[in-house]
């Protein structure tokens, strides 16, 4: 397979440890590991009794429990442990597609849902959403694109990066989508969690024989740098996955499983905090996008901690995002990196200060740039 450049970590690869202030990121405010060992109950005797010894290549067995009653239908043999759920998702791509097989895939979307299929030699079918509909999803746009040729439909709501979600109808009608072709329905639920106003969407792998859940501590958690990930799967797509994992990872250190255990019984007590952080700070990004109607047009987030606002008079705007970066020490995403290039990502799940301090940067920015 050959895998294409992926804009968006080339972007982040320059600037990320270089800004002053970060409002590009589409998770919340990440916790230290003070604060991991608090609210999880995890004390210095439990990491002391560890064995570094190899790990299971599913995962451990209670952890996978855990995430069975959780996050999936309770049976645990339907879960993997994984180093991140990128590596879950592209385990789970790998496992199911082959050269020439259809995939439907959402518009704007994250690299590794669009672009793995690709390097695998599939045919992607976009479902794409539009900034004129305020990149409001519409089902009856996906119906044409599912078809018995379909192998698998790659979707993840609320959505990277718009932040758009479906309603529970909408799914009800994806899943019939899936059924009626025979296809896979993967759904990463990486912000299942972070949703305002409503309750979050159940899990297709409850809905679906053929559904797959990915789920990550990377956003809502605000634990992206302990690369633990998990996928709900049926049994046999999940050997296939261990067969391919047998040439590379392997399995889940014993030290990330221990503490991704002791995060997920505590669950709660991590994503409460961040999803009422979110709210106030998308609050925040709504007033900023209304004192600036002139130069930015955004459609609020129904998910997620990210938005996609549209820059007036740019037909890309990724002169203007590094511009940001070198001379505000700013760091956004440009919509280049998503296809999207009038537009840009925008993350509000960080200290409200910080948020505060880049919107009144990126005005400025804004008011020098039509200067």
């Amino acid at each position: 397979m050959k895998l294409r450049r992926a804009p968006l970590e080339d972007w982040l690869r320059d600037y990320y440890f270089a800004a002053e202030i970060d409002i590009s990121s589409s998770g919340v405010e990440t916790y230290t590991m003070a604060e991991l060992r608090v609210k999880a109950g995890v004390r210095q005797a439990d990491l002391d009794q560890l064995v570094f010894d190899d790990g299971y290549s599913l995962g451990r067995p209670a952890l996978r429990e855990l995430i069975a009653n959780g996050w999936g239908d309770g049976d645990p043999s339907r879960v993997m442990t994984a180093n991140g759920s990128s590596e879950a998702i592209s385990l789970v791509l790998s496992a199911l597609l082959r050269p020439g097989d259809e995939v439907v895939v959402v518009e704007p979307g994250y690299h590794l849902l669009v672009e793995y299929a690709v390097a695998l030699g599939c045919t992607t079918r976009a479902w794409r959403l539009s900034a004129e509909d305020g990149w409001k999803p519409d089902v009856d746009a996906l119906e044409p694109l599912v078809t018995e040729r379909t192998r698998a439909i790659v979707l993840n709501f609320p959505q990277n990066p718009t932040g758009a979600c479906v309603t529970a109808p909408d799914l009800r009608r994806i899943v019939e989508l899936a059924e009626r072709s025979g296809a896979y329905l993967l759904w990463d639920a990486a912000f299942t969690s972070l949703v305002y106003g409503t309750e979050p969407l159940p899990p297709v792998s409850t809905l679906y024989e053929r559904g797959v859940d990915f789920g990550t501590f990377s956003k809502a958690f605000g634990l992206p740098g302990l690369r633990f990930g998990w996928c709900v799967a049926p049994p046999d797509v999940l050997s296939e996955c261990v067969r391919i994992r047998d040439y590379t990872t392997l399995h889940v250190a014993p030290l990330i499983e221990l503490l991704a255990s002791a995060v997920l019984e505590n669950a709660p007590a991590f994503l409460r905090p961040r999803l009422e952080q979110a709210a106030r700070n998308r609050a925040v990004v709504a007033d900023w996008a209304a004192s600036e109607p002139d130069r930015v047009s955004l459609a609020l987030p129904a998910g997620g901690v990210a938005a996609f606002p549209r820059l007036h008079g740019m037909e890309n705007t990724d002169a203007f995002c590094d511009e940001l970066f070198k001379r505000h020490s700013v760091l956004v995403i440009p919509g280049s990196c998503f296809g999207a290039p009038q537009h840009f990502r925008l993350g509000y799940g960080g200290p409200a200060g910080q948020l505060s301090e880049g919107l009144e940067r990126l005005s400025g920015a804004l008011s020098d740039w039509a200067g």
